[in-house]
């Protein structure tokens, strides 16, 4: 093999490996599934909650077992002069045990109370979920939104600047107008500004979007160049809020905080009902002095309290707990109000934002291209004026632009409707 094979083998190894090295510096495609799964899987809010959830998932069990028993060691009725154990009849050892039993059914109550709070907790984890998806969506589809925006800056400034030369051109052969140069090099001067503006929006979206991915807020991200422009026909607003009464998380934590509330007002009205304590205990004694045998000795006891402040103590926990069960279903109720509101908003912001899309790309965005060719045509022969040309251009670039904004303000709002209904059943 001779030196020049040798030589353009290394060439080439050394540009294929910095291809390589430049490919993996860029940042890998982020699609709108990958987000959504990154931020389910990584999310330290998301996290929060659900450990949260599995805390409280252990406390039924804790609220429903008895309290602990007690155990006692005594020596009773021991002289002090001597501290003989065979000396005085009562002196004796002894080893006792005590148990506290609550009225039956309160351990059952509070053991409920404590389940429907925990599965509310658990509500409270997909509540929480949806609501980080809605945002995780509406974030990535207004980065999508900035960067075609700044795509149609960008191409509009290469046509203003075709502008300027044609300007140009016309002016220094005396066909054209000074002003006509510079007018058009004051457009291209507030594209650069819009671009600044569109540039430090996105820097700060991307790192809201960073933030719920759990990455650090400055990395960079890439979109993917296309999605599917289809927009989908969804159900009427009855239908959705069909669905969001059976399946929207926090409306069923809140009917588990009244059972909850149901259940704690069950046993403060039992809190009339008296406790009991039972102890055992038993008292080892020593021999006589001469040697008879003593017995030993065996106590038994059960107490329970008496509840005689009923008026200030039981009356008002029960009193309180009604108040309590009475503020759950007020907030079911002030819960579901904010539902509907939340469907019939994204519904109709949805329904407005497809509407206006349609109409951008069948009617008013290829009009206006229409009419800058034509405006650009008839410049060139001076049978145009050059502000309305440039004005037929500026027209174009705000149209393509709402015609973005209405693409992406419908696909938020299908976000939003998704995590206001709870489900993603909302598509014809």
């Amino acid at each position: 093999m001779s030196l020049q094979i040798i030589f353009k083998c290394i060439v080439f190894t050394c540009a294929l490996l910095s291809c390589r090295i430049a490919a993996s510096a860029e940042p890998s495609i982020l699609t709108l599934q990958a987000a959504t799964e990154l931020a389910v899987q990584g999310n330290p809010g998301l996290a929060q909650m659900q450990a949260r959830a599995q805390a409280m998932a252990a406390v039924p069990s804790q609220e429903g077992a008895l309290p602990d028993p007690q155990i006692s060691i005594s020596a009773l009725n021991l002289p002090v002069n001597n501290f003989n154990l065979n000396q005085e009849d009562m002196t004796q050892l002894g080893g006792g045990i005590s148990q506290a039993i609550p009225f039956p059914g309160k351990l059952a109550l509070r053991e409920q109370a404590a389940a429907f709070e925990a599965e509310a907790a658990s509500q409270n984890v997909t509540e929480v979920r949806w609501r980080l998806l809605s945002e995780v969506k509406t974030t990535w589809w207004l980065i999508f939104y900035l960067d075609r925006t700044l795509k149609i800056v960008d191409s509009n400034y290469v046509l203003l600047q075709q502008f300027v030369d044609i300007a140009r051109t016309k002016y220094e052969v005396g066909e054209g107008l000074q002003q006509d140069v510079l007018l058009a090099q004051l457009e291209l001067s507030k594209l650069l500004d819009q671009q600044l503006v569109l540039k430090a929006s996105r820097r700060n979206a991307v790192a809201s979007l960073n933030a719920l991915l759990d990455k650090p807020a400055n990395a960079d991200l890439r979109l993917p160049e296309k999605v599917e422009l289809q927009l989908p026909a969804i159900k009427q607003e009855n239908q959705l809020y069909q669905h969001a009464e059976t399946s929207r998380a926090i409306l069923e934590g809140n009917r588990l905080g009244i059972n909850a509330a149901q259940s704690r007002l069950d046993l403060a009205k039992k809190e009339y009902l008296p406790d009991f304590s039972v102890d055992a205990s038993y008292g080892a004694r020593a021999n006589t002095p001469s040697g008879n045998k003593r017995s030993d000795m065996l106590s038994l006891n059960l107490s329970m309290n008496v509840p005689i402040f009923a008026a200030q103590k039981q009356a008002k926990a029960v009193d309180q707990r009604t108040r309590e069960l009475m503020q759950e279903k007020y907030a079911l109720q002030d819960e579901w109000n904010k539902v509907r509101s939340q469907i019939s908003q994204g519904y109709t912001d949805y329904q407005r934002a497809k509407n206006q899309f349609v109409l951008y790309d069948t009617g008013i965005v290829p009009q206006a291209k229409q009419t800058v060719a034509s405006m650009l045509a008839g410049y060139q022969v001076n049978k145009v004026d050059f502000l309305n040309l440039v004005r037929s251009q500026i027209n174009l670039f705000e149209y393509q632009t709402q015609y973005w904004k209405a693409f992406t303000e419908a696909n938020q709002s299908l976000a939003q409707l998704n995590a206001a209904v709870g489900k993603e059943e909302i598509y014809e």
